[in-house]
């Protein structure tokens, strides 16, 4: 029904061992992947989109495995965002269609997920960038955790297209200490603390 047909994935991992400090024993590593896809909605006003999200729920199952996949499995990975870029024949609601395929689905693979995933959208051309926040999986209010990893692609979004991205991370910011709820004091029962 909904024609959400993949044109490429790209993954990408940072593995960061300092940040002008010393030097950590433990690199924090963070890992982004996108999908470009065609946007059925591109040049048009729908007025009932929200059953597409159901036909992306697949392609959010795809990106979340294959990014567990790269970061060695699930264990260590503690932080979590997602993303949309629309095309310029698209409209900023077409991006709010990842909220439950992104969102959800990397909330259920990783288990005992608490937290809201943090959410960026916008509508840009080709080679356009985007910022994925970064959060605590079960802790919102983590602070060495709020982060962003910048993401484009050359060839894309094309006019008609979305860029879904995903990001995870296992460990703090680099070098972070700047109070707030630390990791030893999580509770992790409301998603927030």
């Amino acid at each position: 029904m909904y024609d959400f047909k993949l044109r490429k994935t790209m993954i990408f991992i940072e593995e960061i061992s300092h940040d002008g400090g010393p030097v950590t024993e433990t690199p924090r590593v963070r890992a982004a992947i996108i999908a470009l896809v065609n946007n059925p909605f591109a040049g048009k006003y729908v007025e009932d989109i929200q059953p597409a999200m159901e036909a992306l729920k697949p392609l959010g199952l795809m990106m979340t495995d294959k990014l567990i996949a790269a970061l060695g499995g699930k264990e260590g990975i503690d932080a979590f965002g997602k993303s949309a870029l629309v095309g310029e024949a698209g409209e900023l609601e077409h991006a709010a269609l990842w909220h439950v395929p992104g969102g959800h689905v990397m909330r259920e693979r990783l288990g005992e997920a608490r937290a809201i995933v943090p959410s960026s959208k916008k509508v840009g051309g080709v080679g356009s960038a985007v910022d994925i926040p970064i959060a605590h999986i079960n802790a919102a209010y983590v602070r060495g955790h709020f982060d962003a990893m910048e993401v484009r692609v050359p060839d894309g979004p094309k006019a008609n297209e979305i860029m879904f991205a995903l990001a995870m991370a296992k460990g703090p910011r680099i070098h972070s200490r700047l109070g707030g709820l630390e990791l030893k004091d999580v509770v992790g029962e409301d998603g927030l603390r």
